[in-house]
Order: structure tokens, then C-alpha cells, then sequence
């Protein structure tokens, strides 16, 4: 039998490695972390969180980072962010009212807060122009109408970022430290203006306010003061009217309503604008009370500029029409005639749904350093 050399199984052992066929590198990316929000006592159990955009860390932590850049805008002359016009100090509005975009054109009503949203199952904006499932919201280019849509409105807007999402993605993609964040989130460097909105609206579903002296009250931690709660048996009485549209625990009904404040009806962006039906001429939504004290002026147009104000209009200042809302118990008397007393009560009462801890929370504030 002829013998083989120690050399020849050398040979034969190195043509099989050459032979092999290089492997692919593996990739190790791990599937984004589950976020469960942690719904407050008391509040609704009934979560606005879309299927296809579930919370997770990472994509709260890269929309609390783009919510904040100003490079978002895509623009080389102004840094213009979601941030700019929804500081956390004023509850996310932004302390004047009206936003002014990057081209100078104000916004055409006053910024709205963004907290407690997660909650809201009944549309966005004051006319509700951006709602799920809504018949009235066909939109090219729409996410379905939820939060997802304001962040694409926010950067197109005119009155706002006055930009284009081609131009935001891409000015996004082209900064080093982003793409791995979304791959994080998403599972792709790409970065899609799709998921942008995702995340960012995974971000300001978290922006929770639920720790006001008045909270503290209801889990029995402190007490109110006797014009607190004299205010608190107005607020949800006849009394002073005001539960029938903020009689809730979010402080709002998420509803839209005419609140006797005009007798003529102009705006192209009140609720009929929406839904084209008459009754709705002259309603807007019932925003939350909630930090109400940090988030003047009040009504959709500003016209109010104090707490003192607002109460003074519902108490004496109501105007007839056939629009006004059925809700509005004493139109025919101008108000609800609260006596000087009772309008100090009810304001001490209101002055009680303030949350500075929400609005000095680390994790809902500017990040130090930008990618």
C-alpha cells in the first residue's frame, strides 16, 4: 500500500480552506427595549399609542433628542426646533402665545401644550383637524391622524419650520451619531421621515403631568386650603359652569366647543372648517387646565391674557348666538355673576393644577449635548 506523506494531508487541508466561501459578518443588533408607560392614579386607562409605533427606550430617548435639534429644520441659516415653541417650562407651550416660524409668519392660533397626550383619543389642534379615523382628515403623505402627523405638519408648515422632510431626513442622515440611534430604535441606519415621527412622538407621549397639589390631594398626601376647595365645589358645580368641558381628570373633555365669546364667526380654522357643520361655527377644543397658571394667554386666539380675565368672561362676559354650546348654562344671564369671593376661590382652586415637578423634569428637558 502506498504511504502518504505528512505533507500531502498539508495540502490537501489548505485547498479546503481556500476552497471555503468567506462568511458574512454577523450583525448583532438587538430588537429596541418595551416602555410602559406608567398611567398615574386616577387617570384614563385608555392609551393613544399607535400598533405600528410601540414605545421603547431607545425611541423615546432618540425623539426626546430630535425634538430639541434645530437641525431638524434642514436649514443653514436658522435652527429652528419642536423645543423653540413648546418650551417644558411653560407645560410645553411656549409663554406668548402665538409661535412665529422661521419665515416671520405667526402661527394662526396660539400654541397648544403638549402634556397628557398619550391620553387624547379625540383629534389634535384646536379644530381637531389631525384625528384617527376621522372622515374629515385626508391628508397626502398622513400617518393616520395622531401625533405622528403634527411632527410631519410641524416641519412644513409655513408658520412653523417652513421646510421639507427630504431636506430634514437628509440633513439628519448626515450627521454621524444619528443613524446608529435609529438603527437602536428601528433597526435601520436609514433614516426615514416616517421614523422621525415615530419618535418623536414617542417622546411626547411620555409627557406626563400628574403631580400637582391637586393630585397630592386626591392620594390623600396633602390638603386644600378652605378657598382651594370652596373653588374645587364651584369648579364642579353650576356653581361656576366650568365641568361640563373640563370636568375630567385630564381637565379636559378633549371636546370642541362655542363658548359664547364671539357673535361673529370668521375663522377659517375653527371646528366647521373641519366637519362643514353649522352648529361647530365658533368651537374650538376645551384644552386642558392643567398648569393653566404657566400657560397664558388663554383661548384659541389669545384674546385674554391673565387667569383673572378668563374668569371674569365666563362670570359676566358671555355673548348670545345660536352657535353658542348648549353647555353654556347661564348665556341668557351673561355668565354665571360670580361674586368677587367666589372668583378668588375659584382661581385659588385652578392655581392648585400647577406641576412643577413635571416641568423641571430632567427627562422631559433639553438634552446637554446634541449628537
Amino acid at each position: 500500500m502506498k504511504k502518504v506523506g505528512k505533507y500531502s494531508y498539508l495540502y490537501v487541508f489548505l485547498i479546503c480552506l481556500c476552497s471555503c466561501k468567506k462568511e458574512k459578518t454577523i450583525d448583532f443588533h438587538t430588537d429596541p427595549t418595551p416602555y410602559t408607560i406608567e398611567i398615574p392614579k386616577f387617570f384614563p386607562t385608555n392609551l393613544n399609542i399607535p400598533s405600528d409605533n410601540p414605545m421603547t427606550v431607545e425611541g423615546i430617548e432618540l425623539g426626546r433628542y430630535l425634538f430639541y435639534d434645530g437641525r431638524l429644520c434642514g436649514k443653514k441659516d436658522t435652527l429652528m426646533s419642536c423645543g423653540t415653541c413648546h418650551n417644558p417650562f411653560f407645560s410645553f407651550e411656549n409663554g406668548t402665545g402665538f409661535g412665529i416660524g422661521t419665515t416671520g409668519i405667526p402661527s394662526p392660533h396660539v400654541m397648544l401644550p403638549l402634556i397628557n397626550l398619550v391620553f387624547n383619543t379625540q383629534g389634535y389642534l384646536w379644530n381637531g383637524k389631525v384625528e384617527r379615523n376621522s372622515p374629515f382628515y385626508i391628508i397626502p403623505g398622513a400617518y393616520g391622524g395622531n401625533l405622528e402627523d403634527l411632527c410631519w405638519m410641524g416641519v412644513y408648515a409655513p408658520h412653523e419650520m417652513n421646510s421639507d422632510t427630504n431636506k430634514a431626513k437628509a440633513t439628519i442622515q448626515n450627521i454621524p451619531m444619528y443613524p446608529p440611534m435609529f438603527k437602536k430604535a428601528f433597526g435601520s441606519e436609514e433614516v426615514t421621515f416616517k421614523n422621525i415621527s415615530k419618535a418623536i412622538a414617542q417622546f411626547i407621549r411620555t409627557l406626563i403631568s400628574s403631580n400637582s397639589k391637586f393630585d397630592k390631594y386626591l392620594r390623600g398626601e396633602v390638603n386644600l386650603t378652605t378657598d382651594e376647595m370652596n373653588g374645587y365645589a364651584y369648579f364642579n358645580t353650576e356653581e361656576a359652569d366650568c365641568f361640563h368641558c373640563h370636568g375630567t381628570i385630564l381637565f379636559t373633555t378633549n371636546g370642541y366647543y362655542n363658548n359664547a365669546k364671539d357673535t361673529i364667526f370668521n375663522d377659517a380654522r375653527d371646528r366647521y372648517a373641519v366637519t362643514l357643520n353649522p352648529m361647530d361655527k365658533g368651537a374650538y377644543k376645551a384644552t386642558t387646565l392643567r398648569n393653566i397658571a404657566l400657560t397664558g394667554p388663554y383661548m384659541h386666539d389669545g384674546r385674554f391674557k391673565t387667569i383673572d380675565e378668563v374668569i371674569h368672561f365666563y362670570s359676566e362676559g358671555l355673548m348670545w348666538s345660536t352657535y353658542a354650546d348648549p353647555f353654556m348654562t347661564y348665556l341668557n344671564d351673561g355668565g354665571v355673576q360670580l361674586n368677587p369671593k367666589q372668583k378668588a376661590d375659584l382661581k385659588a382652586f385652578l392655581l392648585t393644577l400647577t406641576d412643577s415637578s413635571f416641568i423641571s423634569n430632567p427627562a422631559f428637558s433639553k438634552p446637554i449635548t446634541l449628537p
